[in-house]
């Protein structure tokens, strides 16, 4: 395998973000921000959170992208998402949020 190969290899792997920002909207749930790392998400994809606390699995329910709603978000974009059931207080900067296996 080349460099090259190996690099898109990763890059089109499933998808991965670590969380840089952590915050609320009343009504709407719990948002985090950060840089796609790898792979793509779209509404509705079954996620989790990986990192300082237990596990925890949940779903995208929205993707927003510089005050843009969207469908989706692929690797390098640096975006906004709305997870379902997830309190603030179970999620810390630096952690990984990836596609549920």
């Amino acid at each position: 395998m080349t460099d090259q190969s190996a690099v898109d290899a990763i890059l089109s792997g499933p998808f991965s973000m670590q969380i840089e920002d952590i915050f609320t909207i009343k009504g709407r749930g719990t948002v985090v921000t950060g840089r796609v790392a790898t792979g793509t998400v779209r509404v509705g994809d079954p996620l989790v959170i990986e990192g300082a606390h237990q596990p925890v699995a949940t779903k995208c329910t929205g993707v927003e992208m510089f005050r843009k709603t969207l469908d989706s978000a692929s690797q390098g974009d640096n975006v906004g998402l709305l997870l379902e059931g997830v309190d603030k207080q179970h999620v810390s900067q630096g952690d990984w949020l990836r596609a549920k296996s």
